[in-house]
């Protein structure tokens, strides 16, 4: 496995690809989204455990939409190309389960941590609620203390979040061993620092934008289809916010296949 340097423009070329990957097949990587989102939702649930267990699932989740995105990005993919998207991710979730796992137990441990930590700042209320899905006031989630818990934590994730960005690809894609691909992972966002900081960038407005656009029809269609349509109306506009939110959330996972194939080749 070789690492690339690539130029801070990679960064926008990835947002583009991503962009016009996705478009091509947006109900395919909406309802792949909301699958696996469905799936870490579940066991969000479970008694006890349920804000420590949904990040046994992030890597999949990440796994699972990059090789989606390379499926719908590659031209010669038989069609049609949903079916193919979702039967190559399931593909590669069955064939990397356990070190999918693996990376998972990892990313878990480690926010246990953090949120464990965050109890010296805050007295454990952000790891009662993290970890034993405590109920809080909102006196005490606006609190000094719990506000600045949650930004020790938020600060302290970024590094985890950094090293699970490439690590599922290198381990589906070049079999490198899931400790070892963290430390890949992080090696290449920091020697490529520039291509990446422009591909956040770049997100970050597209989103905006997006947002804003989204936010202006629902509330024009709300406004003036209550007229016509009554009750209806205000359903088609929170049906349209969440499909908004939906494809905002799905959009920048699609383009991360083009930032691991262009930062890293196979011997």
């Amino acid at each position: 496995m070789k690492l690339h340097l690539v130029p801070a423009r990679s960064g926008v070329e990835w947002v583009r690809l991503g962009l016009r990957t996705f478009w091509g097949q947006p109900l395919a990587f909406i309802s792949l989204f909301f699958a696996l989102m469905a799936l870490i939702s579940i066991v969000a649930q479970v008694p006890f455990l349920g804000g420590f267990l949904p990040f046994l699932f992030v890597p999949v989740l990440t796994l699972g939409m990059m090789v989606a995105a390379s499926v719908a990005s590659n031209p010669e993919t038989p069609k049609p190309v949903g079916p193919a998207m979702f039967r190559a991710a399931i593909e590669a979730l069955r064939l990397r389960w356990r070190p999918m796992m693996v990376l998972g137990v990892i990313s878990a441990l480690y926010f246990a941590v953090v949120v464990g930590l965050s109890a010296i700042i805050d007295g454990g209320l952000v790891a009662g609620a993290y970890l034993l899905n405590n109920n809080l006031t909102p006196e005490v989630m606006a609190g000094k203390r719990f506000q600045l818990a949650q930004l020790f934590v938020m600060c302290l994730n970024l590094p985890l979040s950094l090293a699970m960005w490439h690590a599922p690809g290198l381990v589906h894609w070049h079999g490198v061993e899931p400790v070892k691909s963290l430390f890949f992972s992080l090696v290449a966002l920091f020697r490529n620092f520039s291509a990446y900081a422009m591909f956040l960038l770049c997100w970050f407005g597209v989103c905006m934008i997006a947002a804003v656009g989204f936010a202006l029809i629902a509330t024009l269609l709300v406004g003036v289809g209550a007229l016509a349509l009554g009750d209806a109306a205000s359903v088609l506009g929170g049906a349209l916010m969440i499909a908004c939110a939906l494809s905002l959330a799905a959009m920048p996972l699609s383009s991360t296949w083009f930032s691991f194939r262009d930062t890293f080749e196979g011997d």
